[in-house]
């Protein structure tokens, strides 16, 4: 078709030499360094929304290194000649992502920070043999270089590189500071026991951005990216002139994410536009100051996907990129009083709390309404209203992607906490084929848990699977058996018998006798229990679910060695039938 898309490429230069679509977000750069006088600006946005290849856009526009005129030819800046005949390609730039600088280990994590040094002073080795520099400097650069650098030294280690370019280049640098908050957010998650990982971290991280930032004489602007802001007070202390920009903010909330215009742009050139509306249910909703976006990261993927097959639907492709811990952390917090607010969440309703851009890691579970800002901050809810101003707004959750990480962490917590003599109990009535007790059961269950009712089935099926797995029974959930797939099979094979489960979402209360019934006919019509060999004994079970209530059925008469003699009978000629 003539188009192409660049999956997980962030690199600007390449995207463009290449010819892979690009949604234009060069204006950002006049609208920073023309209209704002940032001495340092930090843009706080959620995983794959385009930070860094805006930074990389960034650097090849700046960089003095670099003739970048072709690849920003017919972009919105290019319109700002003068603007690009004193800025383009004219000043020194400083580039470093922090984004793999974690591990398990404080030990870990500071050996990954001095691979990161080590890997800029090689990309500027050429530069620094310029006989100007100072050789105290030089020394410093070469034991970055060699990571045998001492804590001191990397602590100002930034600052150094940039006074030994403004040697060379007779300019000062502008520096771009991508994912800064990667090594702390990683610190606070492994600092459980105690083991001071997040303090020594935020020494190390403060004492680099301390250096770098504060009344640094070698420092035109920085930008820097990340997801959330560290309370100044706890890494940015001191720093002059300083402006943030988060998704509460409206100042540059179009520069972040695709725009509805946007994305409909990239539809028609790839011959796709009947795919809007699922695209927008999907990956739309994203309220960023006062204006609603897309995840970049999904709609590229998507795009990239349908361009290959046009019947190609949409999938969650942000879970796999960002850690969703933060989800589970919140749910079973039981100090917290949050079910009935997750509930109206995934009801497609919205909630009502105070949030803060302004945070610190190691104080982030302090309190429900941080953890309610994290959560906003991190693109896992979003504001209703994109009017509302204050600190007291109204949340939802974006979009449907979203919507399936909030229902698979709430199952993953159901399976970790349900009761085990509960279950125990369970099993024995579904065996002992006592449908009212087990209805009941499962009610009760579905009360210690947070359900949901505008997704179809998938809440109950993932619910009846983390009922049954680790039980010590062989689980199949939707596995090819007979004509169809039912939902679940549970095998006990020591005691050579099975059960199957076909469940039923009712659309209200009077409807979960019949959809029981429709449950079972399926099992009958499909044949599920013809594709179970060796079992004596077969339970066919539907189960119906309205909300928090369950009604269980049995398929009467059934077993092992009844199919078995109707199967004899139909190899003899008579007719089988369930």
């Amino acid at each position: 078709m003539g188009f192409a898309v660049g999956i997980g490429e962030a690199d600007f230069a390449v995207l463009r030499k290449e010819n892979a679509y690009y949604v234009d977000k060069t204006e950002i750069i006049y609208e920073l360094v023309h209209d704002t006088r940032n001495k340092v600006t930090l843009f706080t946005r959620p995983r794959r929304f385009g930070k860094t290849l805006m930074m990389s856009m960034m650097e090849n526009f700046f960089n003095i290194r670099k003739e970048s005129g072709e690849i920003f030819r017919k972009l919105a800046i290019s319109e700002h000649e003068d603007f690009c005949k004193e800025w383009m390609n004219q000043y020194p730039v400083l580039f470093m992502s922090f984004k793999d600088v974690e591990a398990e280990t404080f030990d870990g994590a500071y050996k990954m920070l001095m691979m990161k040094l080590a890997d800029l002073c090689k990309s500027l080795t050429s530069i620094f043999e310029d006989s100007s520099v100072d050789t105290d400097d030089k020394w410093i650069f070469d034991r970055l270089k060699s990571r045998s650098a001492a804590e001191e030294e990397v602590k100002n280690s930034i600052k150094t590189i940039m006074r030994m370019m403004n040697t060379v280049f007779g300019k000062k640098v502008i520096l771009l500071l991508d994912e800064y908050d990667v090594p702390l957010a990683r610190a606070s998650e492994k600092d459980s026991a105690g083991n001071e990982y997040y303090l020594k971290m935020l020494d190390v991280i403060k004492g680099i951005m301390s250096t770098a930032l504060k009344d640094n004489e070698f420092l035109q602007f920085a930008v820097i990216t990340g997801c959330l802001r560290i309370a100044k007070e706890s890494i940015f202390t001191g720093t002059n002139n300083f402006a943030s920009y988060s998704v509460l903010d409206e100042r540059f909330s179009g520069y972040f994410g695709f725009s509805e215009d946007e994305v409909e742009a990239m539809l028609e050139l790839a011959d796709r536009k009947e795919a809007a509306e699922e695209i927008k249910e999907w990956y739309d909703g994203y309220v960023f100051g006062n204006s609603y976006v897309y995840c970049p990261w999904d709609v590229i993927n998507h795009v990239s996907a349908l361009s290959y097959r046009k019947t190609a639907k949409p999938k969650n492709y942000w879970k796999n990129t960002s850690h969703n811990g933060i989800l589970l952390t919140f749910v079973k917090r039981t100090d917290f009083d949050v079910a009935g607010k997750f509930e109206k969440l995934l009801n497609d309703e919205f909630i009502v709390q105070t949030i803060s851009d302004e945070m610190s890691y190691d104080t982030l579970h302090s309190s429900e309404d941080k953890l309610w800002s994290v959560l906003l901050m991190t693109g896992y809810i979003t504001k209703a209203n994109p009017n509302e101003d204050g600190d007291t707004v109204s949340l939802r959750i974006p979009n449907k992607e979203i919507a399936s990480i909030f229902q698979d962490s709430v199952a993953r917590y159901f399976t970790d906490t349900v009761n085990t003599d509960t279950i125990k109990d369970l099993m024995a009535s579904l065996w002992e084929k006592d449908e009212m007790k087990s209805g009941e059961i499962l009610s009760g269950l579905l009360w210690d848990t947070i359900s949901y009712n505008d997704y179809h089935e998938d809440y109950y099926h993932a619910f009846l699977a983390g009922v049954f797995v680790g039980r010590g029974y062989e689980v199949e959930s939707n596995k090819e058996e007979g004509l169809g797939r039912p939902d679940i099979i549970l095998k006990d094979r020591r005691n050579r018998r099975a059960i199957i489960v076909e469940s039923k979402k009712s659309k209200k209360e009077d409807d979960l006798d019949e959809d029981c019934d429709k449950a079972l006919k399926q099992i009958v019509d499909e044949k599920y229990a013809e594709g179970i060999d060796g079992y004596q004994q077969i339970l066919c079970y539907g189960v119906a679910f309205f909300q928090k209530q369950a009604k269980v059925k049995l398929l009467k008469g059934e077993s092992r060695v009844n199919i078995g003699r109707r199967r004899q009978r139909s190899r003899n000629g008579q007719p089988g039938k369930l």
